[in-house]
């Protein structure tokens, strides 16, 4: 591999953050070529360090041609080229969740899921239900949701805000259902058929929103879900 004859370059790795790959040995680093930087995965093998080249060309907005046994690479440096930041050159690395927001997020899933689930047993055994049981349920998932908030970082960290926000307010707007059905004695159908909660569509709108939200949070990045809209 060489340079074009008009510049020499420097390259110059900097670890600002790891993250755990699929491989051992890998992980993602910022490769730093002039002022142009983004993120690559970077191995360690023997004591070496391994970048793909295409990506390190990338980064460096040039070019790299197989020649027979020959891989030429050809790197810009004629200043006009304007430095990209990491976020740019890997669109991915926008979308990652910060370790407290997953935590975070996955602590309000499970408030959430207790107030529905609570509420749906209570209903198909004919418990008694008050106001202020279920009251006391949304107020755990409520400040629970605060936490999010407080956690959020990210851009990835927004996006999953938004996603445990709506289904918050769906499963509100489910509770609020299901107590007005009570007030009005049209709660019976869900004693007499197990399957009656399952199959109204905002509960398996909540119940989809949910798998996919542990998902999400499991896996570290950013997505977006229809159900959860």
């Amino acid at each position: 591999m060489h340079n074009s004859r008009e510049c020499g370059y420097t390259l110059i790795l900097l670890l600002l953050s790891t993250v755990t790959s699929a491989q051992a040995g890998e992980e993602f680093r910022t490769l730093v070529i002039n002022d142009l930087s983004g993120k690559v995965v970077v191995m360690e093998v023997g004591g070496k360090t391994y970048v793909d080249l295409k990506r390190l060309v990338q980064i460096g907005h040039g070019s790299v041609d197989y020649q027979g046994n020959q891989i030429v690479v050809n790197l810009s440096c004629s200043g006009t080229d304007t430095p990209m930041k990491a976020t740019e050159e890997d669109p991915s690395a926008s979308l990652r969740l910060s370790r407290e927001f997953m935590k975070a997020g996955i602590e309000e899933i499970s408030l959430m899921r207790e107030w529905a689930s609570s509420l749906a047993n209570s209903l198909k055994n004919g418990y008694p239900i008050s106001e202020n049981w279920v009251a006391d349920y949304r107020a755990r998932a409520q400040s629970g949701l605060g936490v999010v908030s407080a956690a959020v970082s990210t851009e990835g960290d927004r996006g999953g805000e938004n996603l445990l926000k709506r289904e918050f307010e769906a499963v509100q707007e489910w509770s609020n259902k299901l107590m007005e059905a009570r007030k009005s004695m049209d709660t019976a159908k869900y004693a007499v058929s197990p399957t009656a909660l399952q199959k109204e569509p905002l509960s398996q709108k909540i119940v989809s929103c949910g798998r996919f939200l542990g998902q999400m949070l499991a896996s570290g990045s950013f997505q977006d879900e229809a159900s959860c809209h």
